[in-house]
């Protein structure tokens, strides 16, 4: 009899690798690095390899729309981001939903 042939489980680690995610999103290995580092993008560290997820493509356009269109510094970008998160939250909060809108008194 021979001896059982050894099976291996291939696992594909969840997200976009930097390169994959640099060319997604248009910016140098570099400066997703520094985005990270800044707080601004999140990266999944694994060893020494990052990893995105794909939604996190739309965080650097947001991103650069905000640098490029209003200017602003990392600082506040990382200020206007966390507000928009917020926002985000606070609206999809059934809670805070209201079914009639509120009119002045006359």
């Amino acid at each position: 009899m021979s001896a059982p042939t050894p099976q291996y489980l291939l696992v594909r680690r969840p997200g976009l690798r930097l390169d994959e995610f640099s060319q997604r999103s248009g910016l140098h290995p570099d400066m997703v690095r520094k985005l990270v580092a800044l707080g601004l993008l999140d990266g999944a560290r694994e060893g020494t390899e990052l990893r995105f997820e794909p939604s996190a493509v739309a965080v650097v356009a947001r991103i650069q729309r905000l640098r490029s269109g209003l200017g602003l510094n990392y600082a506040a970008i990382g200020l206007v981001l966390d507000l928009l998160k917020r926002i985000e939250e606070l609206e999809a909060d059934p809670r805070r939903r209201r079914t009639s809108r509120w009119t002045p008194a006359s």
